[in-house]
């Protein structure tokens, strides 16, 4: 009788610990632990990115964005493969190896286009603005927060989707229950099996902004390995 009660007790302080947080209080917390002085909004710096993976020579990214003032630019080197793209308010320039006229063979073989280059704008500057970019307009907070064990660690978990012409995608952010540091992050397509879950580790301090790191990707269907992203406010 007594093992019972004790296990009653754990289960309803579990249901109750994970109710007492909303999804919105939950954001705020973490938004404060990540950038505590509200750095985000103002944003302009340089990031520096080395990206690993199984089967290709690393890539190396110089990212520069200035919120501002709606600047983003990239410059990647891959090998001996050197692509630039700027995004300069509604302006968008790329070039190859300096060349700011490459063929338009060149143009299809490296995706020298404008749809790659606001690919890489949203990618970036929404994946090292998080958790502050799911303050954005069309994202829905979902208010039940729920705590689960990943990889043998407790988090606290919240759930994201978005309005119709912003993804479609449903994202889970795993955050330490402690600190309320974003430790995982998780996303799932329309198709079953789909998406990705990414395991954060380490913090990179960069205008005052705690950004995580390293970032390992993983396949949500079989957990296979895909690269890592590695973070340094210096080249």
């Amino acid at each position: 009788m007594k093992k019972l009660t004790t296990l009653l007790f754990i289960f309803t302080s579990i249901i109750a610990f994970s109710q007492e947080i909303s999804g919105d209080e939950l954001l705020k917390k973490a938004i404060e632990f990540h950038d505590p002085n509200g750095n985000w909004a103002t944003f302009k710096g340089e990031l520096f990115v080395t990206m690993e993976t199984p089967k290709n020579g690393d890539r190396v990214s110089k990212i520069n964005i200035n919120l501002p003032k709606q600047y983003f630019s990239v410059v990647a080197k891959r090998d001996t493969i050197i692509t630039t793209y700027i995004l300069d308010k509604d302006e968008i320039n790329f070039s190859l190896n300096g060349d700011k006229n490459p063929s338009e063979e060149n143009k299809k073989k490296f995706s020298l286009n404008t749809e790659r280059a606001n690919l890489y704008k949203n990618y970036y500057t929404y994946l090292y603005g998080l958790p502050m970019k799911l303050k954005d307009e069309g994202t829905v907070i979902h208010q039940k927060v729920e705590r689960k064990t990943f990889k043998g660690k407790e988090y606290l978990v919240l759930k994201a989707t978005y309005n119709q012409e912003v993804g479609k995608d449903t994202w889970y952010f795993y955050f330490n229950p402690d600190n309320f540091s974003m430790e995982i992050y998780q996303f799932f397509k329309e198709e079953k099996d789909s998406g990705e879950y990414i395991l954060l580790s380490e913090l990179e301090t960069i205008n005052d902004i705690k950004m995580p790191k390293i970032r390992a990707w993983y396949y949500n269907k079989d957990n296979t390995y895909l690269g890592t992203d590695i973070l340094s406010a210096k080249n």
